[in-house]
């Protein structure tokens, strides 16, 4: 991985914390609309940790496998990825 390691670690452990808070929310049966904004928040930092890591993916290795001569693969892999993320 090309990102940010500590970066991405951080974020990731935000979301794990915002996650153990929102089973702790369903637990105590809390209101709906507080748990859907804390869904939303960990979403938001997820989309965060997960655009760092693309954007670090076409920085190095896409740029690396034009400068190669070999784009396609790198290619392909990122058009099945949006293919994904449209879903």
């Amino acid at each position: 991985m090309k990102a940010d390691h500590d970066q991405i670690c951080q974020l990731l452990k935000t979301a794990r914390g915002q996650m153990d808070g929102i089973l702790k929310m369903v637990d105590e049966d809390r209101y709906c609309l507080d748990i859907s904004n804390q869904l939303m928040a960990t979403q938001s930092i997820l989309k965060k940790a997960n655009r760092m890591v693309l954007r670090a993916h076409i920085d190095c290795c896409v740029r690396q496998a034009v400068e190669n001569g070999n784009p396609d693969e790198k290619l392909d892999e990122l058009t099945a990825l949006l293919d994904k993320l449209s879903d």
